[in-house]
């Protein structure tokens, strides 16, 4: 796990550390599954799925963390595919899910909230237009607009595209 801003190496305790983390895009099964699991091993930037991390500082033994995404409501169903394709909206979904630990690879550490992050992020997300539509408003602006909400800093995935020489 990389950090994203040289200046934040070092985690400040007793704040919500925030994640970036990228995971293959999700397709109906076949080809075009086989097609993303492919480009996401090949690191192809703009054919991955972006999600917000939120690890909390509380003083539980097994501090938890909570995933924060916004994706297709079905994205395994072709007629949602068909839809993407053509630019059209489609019916979207902001999803929160608890892990147990950090991703290893492919998640980067941009920053801290001294605040509660986690109910900062459903505040947020109660905002969110669910109408998702690829390149206009997808999981990378809302990976974005929650990063910046939480934290401050601005646009951290093209921050984090020019840093990784990404395409």
């Amino acid at each position: 796990m990389a950090s994203l801003f040289p200046n934040s190496a070092a985690v400040t305790r007793g704040k919500d550390e925030v994640y970036v983390a990228t995971v293959p895009l999700r397709a109906t099964k076949g080809p075009s599954q086989l097609f993303m699991s492919a480009a996401y091993t090949l690191n192809v930037w703009d054919l991955q799925h972006f999600m917000v991390i939120i690890k909390s500082s509380s003083p539980l033994p097994h501090s938890q963390a909570f995933v924060f995404d916004f994706q297709p409501r079905d994205p395994e169903n072709i007629y949602t595919a068909l839809g993407v394709l053509s630019g059209r909206s489609v019916a979207g979904a902001v999803l929160v899910r608890k892990l147990t630990k950090l991703p290893r690879n492919k998640c980067w550490f941009v920053g801290s909230s001294e605040l509660d992050a986690v109910e900062m992020a459903i505040k947020f997300n109660e905002s969110w237009e669910t109408d998702l539509r690829v390149g206009h408003h997808d999981c990378r602006d809302y990976t974005n607009g929650l990063v910046e909400h939480l934290t401050g800093k601005k646009q951290v995935l093209e921050h984090l595209r020019s840093i990784a020489g990404q395409s």
